[in-house]
């Protein structure tokens, strides 16, 4: 059986592409499709995949400004052509689920989040600090973005959301069901610390940007006069050093390894934004410690609240300070920590997601197919 998988974009290197490379261990054979490719910016292991790329790669600072082409992805992904192929995997938040597929094919969708660019327009252009004609342009083409999101989302076969939070939305946008599989996570890559070296500071794992709402952790930690380590850059970086007190540290970028060093020592790793679903919450408890973290969004599915770390109800310093403050009359057990970040090992992800496929063959070749007769694809 012949594969494809198809990506929005790889320009950049984050959750969906740690997905991405599971499904490529998956589907080995598979070409990836995807709209732009800047190799420079990810792992040099995708230099030896079969990556095809749309025409928009063709055009000029597609990498810097690839943003301003935003009208003509839709178009570009209509234009490939997947003839051959009878398994058709997409990976996609935006624009990969709309790509056509060849009569008789099986799509099955993996999908990181509907496009919340287009469906929480106002939210985006706030956060993204859009001048206000440039929201005025946007508004209609959103719109027409929004009725073409959900007819194309209509053509897939299965959709697979990666939370709860997601499947709620693709019901509520698209008005199709989804199963849910969590994404995998790499846990082995988190190693305990000896108790004898905890320290004694919070962590935050993250990009420095204004909806992250990382002033309202230092403004918590400077109420309680806590130590706090954050680690990412980003534009807002400059802001946050400002409101910063005495025991806040930043620490810019770093690697992985450091990283995750940080998350085996850290009392505890602090999360304040939603997320669809929330690797890094999944990471800081591989290595046996806890996540405080914000009570929507994909962490309502990774913590256990009062077990692996705490849930506070809504973004506001109080409720922060509230959350530290009951952290400190806490005692999690590491173990049991650890072990609950074992459910989201990327071999239960390879299990349930070919599970998914096959009875999705199953009932699209033949209905009274055993799903065990198929023959394998890789």
């Amino acid at each position: 059986m012949r594969a494809a998988i198809v990506h929005d974009y790889l320009n950049q290197y984050g959750g969906a592409e740690r997905v991405l490379e599971v499904l490529h261990e998956l589907f080995p054979d598979a070409p990836v499709y995807t709209s732009i490719y800047a190799p420079e910016r990810l792992p040099a292991s995708y230099r030896s995949w079969d990556i095809r790329t749309s025409w928009l790669q063709r055009l000029p600072a597609i990498h810097r400004k690839h943003r301003l082409y935003l009208p003509l992805y839709p178009f570009a992904f209509s234009r490939l052509r997947l003839a051959g192929y009878q398994l058709i995997v997409s990976s996609s938040s935006a624009f990969a689920k709309s790509v056509p597929v060849p009569p008789g094919a099986v799509h099955v969708c993996y999908c990181h989040s509907p496009m919340r660019f287009a469906w929480d327009f106002e939210s985006y252009a706030a956060r993204e600090e859009l001048p206000a004609p440039v929201r005025s342009l946007l508004t209609p083409f959103m719109a027409w973005l929004r009725r073409w999101d959900r007819t194309t989302a209509q053509r897939i076969q299965t959709i697979v959301a990666n939370s709860r939070t997601v499947a709620e939305r693709i019901r509520q946008y698209w008005g199709r069901d989804a199963t849910v599989i969590h994404p995998p996570v790499d846990v082995d890559r988190a190693r305990p610390a000896p108790p004898s070296e905890i320290g004694d500071f919070f962590l935050v794992v993250s990009r420095l940007v204004h909806y992250k709402r990382l002033d309202l952790v230092i403004e918590a930690c400077n109420q309680l006069h806590l130590p706090l380590k954050i680690v990412g850059d980003g534009r807002a970086r400059a802001a946050l050093e400002r409101l910063a007190g005495p025991t806040v540290q930043f620490l810019g970028a770093i690697s992985d390894e450091e990283k995750f060093w940080l998350y085996a020592r850290c009392r505890a790793a602090i999360f304040p934004a939603e997320d669809d679903f929330g690797i890094a919450q999944v990471e800081v408890q591989a290595a046996g410690r806890p996540a405080i973290a914000l009570a929507r969004g994909g962490a309502r599915e990774t913590v256990i609240d009062g077990v692996t770390g705490i849930l506070f109800p809504e973004q506001s310093v109080d409720a922060l300070v509230a959350a530290l403050r009951r952290f400190e009359h806490l005692h999690l057990d590491s173990e049991t920590i650890r072990r609950h970040a074992q459910r989201f090992r990327p071999e239960r992800f390879k299990a349930e997601f070919t599970d998914v496929v096959r009875a999705t063959l199953a009932v699209r070749t033949s209905p009274h197919r055993r799903r065990e007769a198929l023959v394998p694809w890789n």
